[in-house]
Parts: structure tokens; C-alpha cells; sequence
């Protein structure tokens, strides 16, 4: 490794803990930071997932580790390293309430498609224009988690938690003017909302609902292996 940074000290072990990497979340890192820890994962041969990473800290980026990050705009991540394309069909849909909560939502997408699952993102069905929601019932119907990614008053939480029967987790969003108070209306709104058994991250967080949708998958898949031995198939 070229850089020095002894602040800094990865986690490497966590996937084989909890079954989830450890992300480098880039906001208020400095560019010799960043470099020492894209130093340490090339020098190791590892991937890595990038948040809320800004043009200015890519583009202090060595061009050799600029090479290899796919970077998305939009979500403000980048995958660092070769990285598979994620297979087999989608069983976490994403939902977004408005075209405004488009980042946080495909934040959520990004860390899925990391970690190797596939999701299916819908934008811009919220309670507003309530017909856009219901004309995707039946397929957030077949979804084992479904991820709705709201600001203002987060009505969507709640009218997808009385429709939809799998795991749902809230995300609310800082999107909306004044009391929307940068998103803790709609964090108070999805705690308590009456529809039972809603799940919900803090502000912003599209990292968090994905890390909370991989749980959920990860118990579902030992559950079926479970299952799989018990029955002797």
C-alpha cells in the first residue's frame, strides 16, 4: 500500500460474521483516507461497495482505482473491483413514493446488486395519484420484501402495509417543504404507522433497507434448507 492512513481500520471479517461486507461510506472522509482504504482492498484482492460517494472525492481517485469503480450518479455508490451482475429472479421490490426519493431508492437497488440479489424498482407511485400504486399490487404481491422509500407524509407506508404480504421496510425520506422537517415527519408517520408489523430505517438510509432485506432473505433461505432436510428432499 502507497497511502497512510491509521485512522482508518477495515472490517474484513464481517461477511463471515453476519453475512454482510463492509461498506465504505464516503461522506467526510478525506481524498488520503479513501486512498489508503482502495490501497488495502486492491492490495488484498477484494471488492468493495462505495456510498455516498461525491464526483469530487471520484475524481481525486488514482486512475488505476478510478478504472475500476462503476460508479452510478444517481445513488452516489460505486462498486470498486469486478463485481457479477446479480442472477435469478427479484424477490425484493422497491418502491418509490415520488421522482425526489429516486437516489435513495436506487441506493437500496445498488447495495442489492452488490451483494448478488437481483430487485425490481418502481418510481413514482405515491398515494398522490393513488391508481399508479394499485396498478402494482399483484406483482409487489409476490415479493418476499418489499422496500417503500417515501418523504413528506410517507402515506405509502402505510397503504402498502395493508395491501402487500411480505416484509415491508420503510425508508423515509428528507424530501419535502417545511414541517416534512427533513424527513422526520415521515420517520414519526412510518413508527407508528397502524398497518402491523412495518419495519422502518432511519432517514435516507436505502443501505440500511437493503442490509435489512438481505437479512430477512438470509433467514428465508437457511428456513428452506431447514425445511429441505427435515422433509428429506
Amino acid at each position: 500500500m502507497t497511502s497512510s492512513a491509521p485512522e482508518v481500520r477495515l472490517d474484513h471479517a464481517r461477511s463471515s460474521r453476519i453475512g454482510i461486507e463492509e461498506a465504505i461510506f464516503c461522506e467526510n472522509k478525506t481524498a488520503g483516507q479513501l486512498a489508503h482504504i482502495l490501497d488495502d482492498l486492491a492490495a488484498r484482492g477484494r471488492t468493495a461497495l462505495l456510498t455516498r460517494l461525491n464526483d469530487s472525492q471520484l475524481a481525486a481517485f488514482a486512475p488505476g482505482h478510478l478504472a475500476t469503480i462503476d460508479y452510478d450518479a444517481t445513488s452516489r455508490t460505486g462498486f470498486f473491483g469486478a463485481v457479477a451482475a446479480p442472477g435469478g429472479a427479484a424477490r425484493v421490490a422497491i418502491v418509490t413514493a415520488g421522482s425526489s426519493d429516486a437516489a435513495i431508492g436506487r441506493e437500496a437497488a445498488r447495495t442489492l446488486a452488490y451483494a448478488g440479489h437481483a430487485s425490481e424498482i418502481i418510481f413514482d407511485v405515491g398515494v398522490a395519484g393513488l391508481w399508479r400504486l394499485l396498478e402494482q399490487v399483484e406483482r409487489l404481491e409476490t415479493m418476499d420484501v418489499v422496500i417503500a422509500v417515501a418523504g413528506m407524509d410517507a402515506a405509502l407506508v402505510s397503504v402498502l402495509g395493508g395491501l402487500v404480504p411480505g416484509v415491508l421496510i420503510a425508508v423515509p425520506t428528507s424530501t419535502g417543504y417545511g414541517v416534512a422537517n427533513k424527513g422526520e415527519t415521515a420517520l414519526h408517520a412510518a413508527l407508528v404507522s397502524c398497518s402491523p408489523g412495518v419495519l422502518t430505517v432511519n432517514i435516507d438510509n436505502g443501505y440500511g433497507a437493503a442490509c435489512a432485506a438481505m437479512r430477512v432473505l438470509g433467514v428465508a433461505g437457511a428456513a428452506a434448507v431447514l425445511q429441505d432436510v427435515s422433509t428429506g428432499t
